[in-house]
């Protein structure tokens, strides 16, 4: 029976990160801080894990840099899967998150109606119709029992964990991920957490 599992980094810190902006469809580098944070998941990977049968990443370039650095430290390539992206909310997109609530009732209607999608954005159901597949599909390219890195960002990993472990989407703001921290998930023979949003390597 197999044991593997995936790694589920978030990428390092951005600066929206820091000052509290959705940066989800936007791209932007990692901070100084982030490319220190980096450095640091990969060598915890490379010390408790040894190495990986794959690494695979969101093509956003926090997520390609983290993976990168995660790569470099296991000698190994990246695979990007556009499926990874982020959560994004359209023409809402670098709005704060306090704007999000007291301006737009953002997180009320996300939580009141799966489907609601802000112009030119997606919506929680349209997320975890497209990252609970990818992992997935991703878990079964590999027969080792290495675990398959996976590098993705804080809200589509929390949404595909509540769909995972909770069967319910809208359970994602139980889900917290910090920035290159580390969760380990089994999905056979049902998924479990063997590991939650680890940040003790930062």
């Amino acid at each position: 029976m197999t044991t593997r599992s995936l790694l589920l980094v978030r990428h390092g810190q951005i600066d929206a990160n820091a000052r509290g902006r959705w940066h989800g469809s936007t791209d932007s580098p990692l901070t100084r801080t982030g490319r220190r944070q980096v450095v640091r998941v990969a060598q915890r990977i490379r010390r408790d894990w040894g190495d990986a049968a794959a690494i695979y990443s969101s093509p956003m370039i926090r997520c390609l840099r983290t993976a990168e650095a995660i790569a470099s430290a296991l000698d190994q390539p990246v695979a990007l899967d556009a499926d990874l992206r982020e959560y994004s909310i359209g023409e809402l997109e670098d709005t704060t998150f306090a704007s999000l609530q007291a301006d737009h009732n953002f997180f009320r209607r996300i939580r009141e109606d799966r489907d609601f999608a802000p112009p030119g954005g997606e919506s929680i159901n349209t997320v975890a119709l497209r990252i609970v597949p990818a992992l997935r599909r991703i878990y079964a390219t590999s027969d080792s029992t290495q675990p398959i890195v996976v590098v993705s960002h804080g809200a589509a990993l929390a949404i595909a964990l509540a769909a995972l472990l909770d069967a319910d989407a809208n359970h994602w703001t139980n889900y917290q991920i910090d920035n290159c921290s580390v969760t380990e998930l089994l999905l056979e023979p049902e998924p479990l957490v063997a590991a939650f949003n680890s940040t003790e390597h930062l």
